[in-house]
Formats: structure tokens, C-alpha cells, sequence
């Protein structure tokens, strides 16, 4: 499966973000079979007291467009982060677009960001604990968004429901050893359950990038550095099979087995 990962920083000017994406979606090198881009890209989080309920779309809105339009044209999978609006507080959706243009799964953040000082709660609602994965290629995918990274038994569970590859698009706040805690805990959810994790972030002052493919047995093949970029991967079967051969964890352990 070969992959695009676009690292850029959006704006609280959805019309602005709109048109960078565009113009990202513009310069993919095809054939790809999955374009990620990062959480909240359609509109940055702004402020800790910036109200995200006007600004957030329909799954049918101007950015949901969009990216139908772009993968129907790239004939690929594109995975991007928006706020979804709701009859109550929005939701932090990842969208999943096919090679149709149809929606083919929308990912509504279930671990909201409640720590180091913040709380995503006081202006966004949790998902319904659920888990969402799609098959791309040869591959399946399953969807998690920044915070989840830290809850090993979510990735777990997504492996158990099929997903061999994680795609984590983020906006992980930068601060003191953050961005280790970032690439420490791609390398451990890859590791733990042998599979690739593909890690998509915002960059910028707020944010610590670090865009990245870390493969079964935790070896990082690609890094995006700090700058707005596109960067390319592939992620084999015949790594998985190789890597899960080598480290057989997952039909070894005994306790939380899928029966």
C-alpha cells in the first residue's frame, strides 16, 4: 500500500484551510492508495476558550466536499480531521473518503484531551466507544485520533477487530518531552501489536509535527522533520507477515483473546 502524508498547520479561517489542502491534494504524486492528513485540519482548535460550534460542518459541508472531489479524482483514500457539528457540542471527526467520492467511515474522537492543563471536553463531545476500521489496498486500516495514542487497549482493540495498520492524524500539542511521548508511544503501539502505524501531524509554533511511518517491529521508515510537507511510504504485507513470524505476541498472549 503506498501512502501520502501531508504535514501542514491550519488556521482558524476555514476558507484558508480549504484552500491549502486544495492546493496539498493538488500536488499528490499518483498512484497512491491513501492520503492522510492531520486532526483538525479543517480548522484549527484555536484558543482554549475559542467556541468550535459555529465553525464546525455537516459530513456534507464545504470541507467534506472537498476532499470527496479530490479522492474521486486521485481515484485514492483520503483520511482528514474536522469539527462536526452536532445538537450539542461538536465532535472531533476523522473522515474517511473512497475512491468513489463516498463517504466510507467518519471517526468521532472517544478519548477527548483532558490532561497536561486542558480539557477538550469543555468544547467538544466524546464518540460512542466504538471502533472503525476500512480496508484500503491489501490492507485494513484503523482510525484513531491523537489522544487515543495513549490508550494502548484502544489500539488493541482495533488490531482484534481487524486493522493491520493504525493512522493516528494528530495536533499534539508541543511541550517539554511531548514530541519523545509521540514517537515513543507510534513505536510502542506498533511494536505491541505488530502492525504499521502511520502518525500524521499538525506543524507550527503550537505543534510538534512529527509525521512518521513505524513499521511491525517498531523501525521508523519515514519522518517529515518539522516543515509543511508531503512525504510518501509504503507499508508491505510481507513486512507484517515477516514481522509477525519473528514476534508471534499476538497469538501468544492469553489474557484479553479473541475467542
Amino acid at each position: 500500500m503506498r501512502i501520502a502524508l501531508h504535514q501542514m498547520s491550519a488556521t482558524t479561517d476555514s476558507a484558508e484551510n480549504r484552500e491549502a489542502v486544495e492546493n496539498a491534494l493538488d500536488g499528490v504524486r499518483c498512484p497512491v492508495d491513501l492520503v492522510v492528513l492531520p486532526e483538525a485540519v479543517m480548522h484549527d482548535f484555536g484558543a482554549p476558550d475559542y467556541d468550535l460550534a459555529p465553525v464546525a460542518e455537516p459530513l456534507d459541508g464545504p470541507f467534506c466536499s472537498l476532499l470527496a472531489r479530490h479522492a474521486e479524482r486521485l481515484a485514492t483514500t483520503i483520511v482528514a480531521g474536522m469539527f462536526e457539528s452536532s445538537d450539542g457540542l461538536p465532535y472531533n471527526t476523522l473522515v474517511a473518503f473512497g475512491s468513489d467520492g463516498s463517504l466510507r467511515a467518519a471517526y468521532r474522537k472517544i478519548h477527548l484531551y483532558d490532561s497536561f492543563g486542558y480539557l477538550e471536553s469543555e468544547r467538544l463531545s466524546p464518540g460512542e466507544v466504538t471502533t472503525t476500521t476500512i480496508p484500503v489496498a491489501d490492507r485494513t486500516i484503523g482510525l484513531m485520533t491523537c489522544y487515543d495514542l495513549r490508550f494502548p487497549e484502544y489500539a488493541r482493540e482495533l488490531v482484534d477487530a481487524g486493522a493491520d495498520v493504525l493512522v493516528v492524524p494528530a495536533a499534539w500539542v508541543a511541550g517539554p518531552l511531548k514530541e519523545d511521548h509521540w514517537i515513543t508511544l507510534l513505536r510502542a503501539r506498533a511494536i505491541e501489536n505488530t502492525v504499521d502505524v502511520i502518525g500524521v501531524g499538525q506543524n507550527g509554533r503550537r505543534y510538534s509535527a512529527g509525521t512518521s511511518v513505524v513499521d511491525p517491529l517498531g523501525v521508523v521508515s519515514v519522518a517529515a522533520g518539522e516543515r509543511t510537507t508531503t512525504v510518501y511510504a509504503e507499508v508491505e504485507a510481507g513486512r507484517l507477515a515477516e514481522a509477525r513470524a519473528t514476534n508471534p505476541s499476538l497469538a501468544n498472549r492469553r489474557i484479553g483473546r479473541p475467542r
